[in-house]
């Protein structure tokens, strides 16, 4: 299974836009740590009053822009 497939399974069934306690339970953290991670700007949310929001496509281009990757062979020749 490629990465794109692991993330279209997991984002399949969400709604467009997530609220707080969703992205909490999706990545299996706290509310607080979430709304954390949302004013230092770590997950793209918006701001509605008191209340914060996070777009299905925002927070699958988080995913997809932190997804590890193995470097390349020239990286580890310069590392090691």
């Amino acid at each position: 299974m490629s990465d794109h497939q692991g993330l279209d399974s997991l984002f399949a069934d969400l709604p467009e836009v997530l609220s707080t306690p969703e992205v909490a339970k999706l990545l299996n953290m706290s509310v607080p740590g979430v709304q954390k991670w949302l004013k230092e700007g770590v997950i793209p949310g918006y701001k509605v009053g008191r209340t914060w929001f996070v777009t299905k496509h925002d927070l699958r281009a988080t995913f997809q822009a932190g997804a590890n990757t193995k470097p390349s062979r020239e990286t580890e020749i310069h590392e090691g």
